[in-house]
Parts: C-alpha cells; sequence; structure tokens
C-alpha cells in the first residue's frame, strides 16, 4: 500500500483546489491505487503548511467526487475507480535526451564493428596509446574536410584540435575566454552552458530571440549595458527553440562582435542536419569566434568526438593546456575510426541516413501534433512545443513524467527569468517509429486534457 505525498499543483486558483488536483492527476497517472492510503489531516497541513481547514475542504471535494473514502478507525483511503479510469501504465518513452535517431540504413552496429576490426588488423600501436590532445594530424586533416561545407574552404588543420566531446571543450573554451567575466546567450539556451558557467562562476546574460534566433540588436544592448567578454551561440537548429540564424543575421551578430571586441563561442552540432549549411560565424570572423562541431549530434553518440576550429595556432595551444588538466583528448581509437569514415565518406552517409529518418519523424509529429503549435527544422531531431494557455511547463512536464513520457520543461533552458510556457520534445531518442508515434498520441492526448484529468492517458 503507497501512502499519498501530498502537493499543491502549481497551477490551481486556490489551496484546496490544488490539493484536490494533485490528488486527482496522482491518481489518473497510476501513482495511488485503490486502497492506498492519505496521511492524516493535519500532518497533510503541516507538510503543505496550510491551514486544517484548507486540507478538510479539499478531501470533503474529493469526497464529493468520489475519489476517497474514509473508514473508521483507520483513515482515508483511494476508493476504487472505474475500468474506465484504470489502466495499466504504458513502458516508459524517454524523449527528453537529444539524441540523433538510429536508422536501420546507417548499419551502426555493423560499421563500427567492421571499422574497429579493420583497424586493429592493421598496426594498431598508434591505436593503443596515449596521444597528442590536439589529435594527430590524419584526424585533424579529416576535421577540416568535415568542416568544408560549413566553411566554405577548409578550415587550416593546424588552427583545428580534436576533443573527447562538445561539453569538455566548450568548458575548456568558457574558461578560457569568459573566466571571471560574463556571457551572452539566447533566453533558452543549451543547458550545458548553464553547467558551465554556474562551475566557473561566469554571468549569464539573456538576449531576446524570434523564429531566426538571437535578435540582433538586444546582442548589442547587453554590450553596451554589460561588457560580455563572450557571445554564445548555436545558430543551426538552436537547442531548445529550432531556429536557424539566415545569413543576414549571422552577418549582423559578427559585424557587432567585432565593434564591440567580443569573442563569440559557436556550438554548431547539427548544422549537418540542414544538408546544405549555411556558413558558419567562424567562416564570417574566424579570427574573433571558437567553432564547436560534435559528431553526436549528427550521426551518433557513441564516437563521442568533437571538432574544435580555434581562431588561431596559438589559440590550439592554450586549449590545449586547459583541456590537459581535464579531458586529456579523445578516444584514440573512436578518433581513427571517426578519421577513417571521413576520408572514405562513410560518415556522410551515416549523417545522411540519420537526417532522413529525422524528416520521417518530423513528418510523422507534424500530422499527430497537427492542433498544436510548434517550432522544428524538417530534418532537426526535436521540437519546441507551445503548451496551451492553461499549462505550466513544469506542472506539464511532470504529469507526462507520470504517464511514463519523459520531455523537457522550458526553465531547464531558461537563462534568467522566462515567461514561455514550452516543452522540449526529442524525436530521435525513440527506438523506432512506432514507439516515437506511440508516445507522440500519448502527449497529444495529454495536451488535449484539461489541466489535470480523471483517467489515466495511455
Amino acid at each position: 500500500m503507497t501512502l499519498w505525498k501530498p502537493r499543491i499543483a502549481a497551477t490551481s486558483r486556490y489551496k484546496h483546489q490544488g490539493i484536490v488536483d494533485a490528488l486527482t492527476a496522482d491518481i489518473a497517472a497510476g501513482l495511488l491505487t485503490s486502497g492506498d492510503a492519505l496521511p492524516p489531516q493535519r500532518e497533510i497541513a503541516r507538510q503543505l503548511g496550510v491551514d486544517l481547514t484548507t486540507v478538510t475542504r479539499a478531501l470533503n471535494e474529493a469526497r464529493r467526487l468520489d475519489l476517497i473514502e474514509a473508514r473508521t478507525g483507520s483513515g482515508t483511503f483511494v476508493k476504487q475507480q472505474p475500468v474506465s479510469i484504470v489502466a495499466t501504465p504504458v513502458a516508459e518513452l524517454d524523449l527528453s535526451m537529444n539524441i540523433p535517431p538510429q536508422p536501420a540504413a546507417a548499419r551502426l552496429p555493423e560499421r563500427i564493428a567492421e571499422g574497429i576490426s579493420a583497424l586493429l588488423a592493421g598496426p594498431s600501436g598508434l591505436f593503443l596509446s596515449y596521444q597528442e590532445v590536439t589529435g594527430t594530424e590524419a584526424t585533424r586533416h579529416a576535421a577540416a574536410q568535415w568542416l568544408t561545407p560549413r566553411f566554405g574552404r577548409a578550415p587550416s588543420p593546424d588552427s583545428i584540435l580534436v576533443a573527447g566531446g562538445a561539453q569538455s571543450a566548450l568548458f575548456a573554451i568558457c574558461g578560457l575566454v569568459a573566466a571571471r567575466g560574463a556571457i551572452c546567450a539566447g533566453a533558452h539556451t543549451y543547458p550545458g552552458l548553464k553547467s558551465v558557467a554556474a562551475t566557473l562562476g561566469i554571468a549569464l546574460h539573456p538576449l531576446a530571440m524570434d523564429q531566426f534566433g538571437i535578435l540582433p540588436q538586444a546582442f548589442e544592448q547587453c554590450c553596451r549595458d554589460h561588457a560580455p567578454r563572450a557571445l554564445y551561440i548555436v545558430p543551426s537548429i538552436d537547442n531548445p527553440t529550432t531556429a536557424t540564424m539566415p545569413l543576414k543575421r549571422r552577418q549582423e551578430m559578427v559585424e557587432i562582435a567585432r565593434r564591440y571586441s567580443i569573442v563569440i563561442v559557436e556550438d554548431d552540432p547539427y548544422a549537418e542536419l540542414l544538408g546544405e549549411p549555411l556558413p558558419a560565424l567562424a567562416s564570417l570572423a574566424p579570427e574573433i569566434t571558437w567553432h564547436i562541431a560534435t559528431l553526436s549530434k549528427c550521426a551518433t553518440p557513441a564516437l563521442r568526438a568533437a571538432f574544435v576550429a580555434c581562431p588561431s595556432a596559438l589559440d590550439v595551444l592554450k586549449l590545449t593546456s586547459s583541456l590537459r588538466a581535464s579531458n586529456p583528448g579523445a578516444s584514440p581509437l573512436l578518433a581513427a575510426l571517426t578519421t577513417s569514415w571521413i576520408e572514405s565518406g562513410t560518415l556522410r552517409q551515416i549523417a545522411s541516413a540519420v537526417r532522413e529518418e529525422s524528416r520521417a519523424r518530423q513528418s510523422l509529429a507534424a500530422v499527430i501534433l497537427k492542433d498544436w503549435h510548434y517550432a522544428a527544422e524538417p530534418a532537426g531531431h526535436h521540437l519546441w512545443l507551445t503548451l496551451p494557455e492553461h499549462w505550466k511547463a513544469a506542472e506539464f512536464a511532470a504529469l507526462a513524467r507520470r504517464s511514463a513520457l519523459g520531455i523537457v520543461a522550458a526553465p531547464a533552458f531558461s537563462v534568467g527569468t522566462s515567461s514561455d510556457e514550452a516543452v522540449r520534445v526529442s524525436l530521435g531518442a525513440a527506438p523506432d517509429r512506432p514507439r516515437l508515434e506511440q508516445g507522440l498520441l500519448l502527449l497529444d492526448r495529454l495536451l488535449h486534457e484539461p489541466q489535470f484529468s480523471t483517467g489515466l492517458i495511455v
């Protein structure tokens, strides 16, 4: 038997109704079943910090709704619910992790096994020992080849570093360019940046955004008012808003950064999903831009490699020194596999398969979520869903979790205070399209419900 943990629904107008709404939602989500007990009224009042009369009023309303029953000498319990309300909980589907889909056409398990076997069949000494933090010369040349479409030319391999993931690179770069200073970023931004800033004691200044990303005028105003040391930007399929910044705005952002001597930290993990990438900010202002390109979002997290195009070869040495203290380079074996895949064209083929699968999943979402407003890139693997006005993002995400569906609420991405009530839904996290369809149908039904449903949604 479960003992109910009392709470007040955050979006309820009155406290007593909030208790009823919370109880209703927990029964609907299967957290409470017939025969589960409620704490004594005084204990509920103590835990919630409300008057006893508020609790009494709430429980009277719950009895009127036939949710609970009092048993003389025993306490208050959840009543047996009608069959139409009780259902078997669905298996959990976590759409909170923003990873690319892994389509069968990509043949990733086979390709990884074949690629590593081929590497180990040759001279394996290079792959089984430590390497330079910058990466081997072969991998840096392959990285330059990979970055060529978004740069419009091959960047110098001497200005490239191969890191063991984008997050470690971001941490090291922020420590170099903005320690004890400030960074400006979109009002909703990548949570990894928030974590880096909190750890390094870097202030974050939010910048207003529209459907094309950060507003140039907001960036310039921040430069005037706060003199930040750096701008953090995700120019292609922004996480979480999905905005892709057009060329004209990229040029405007670069002009402002140069005018105020601001360093640009360009995190561009989704550029490859565009098919025809727009010019990177690093191609427009290479002398002030640190460009991070991870393979985890366009191919597979298994590679755990990120290419960093630095403003100069000297900056590569600075970043190398910083990384050596925390995360000394990518896995030699995986770096060698990545190099081989780039040189053979395999990595582009995998990214193309991921792109096509993402398009198919976005098309599926467009059909199922047709009644709702959301932003999405046709080949991206997440969407940014604006909630109906009666829902708060955190409360809706909590209800989704209780219904075995994982999504991420807007506050996780907010820099400062934000009034946006939205959630990020990651389409690539589902193992296949049928499972994604099930999750999206559940999401749609939750959205159609009033603030709290009296029936479990499956």
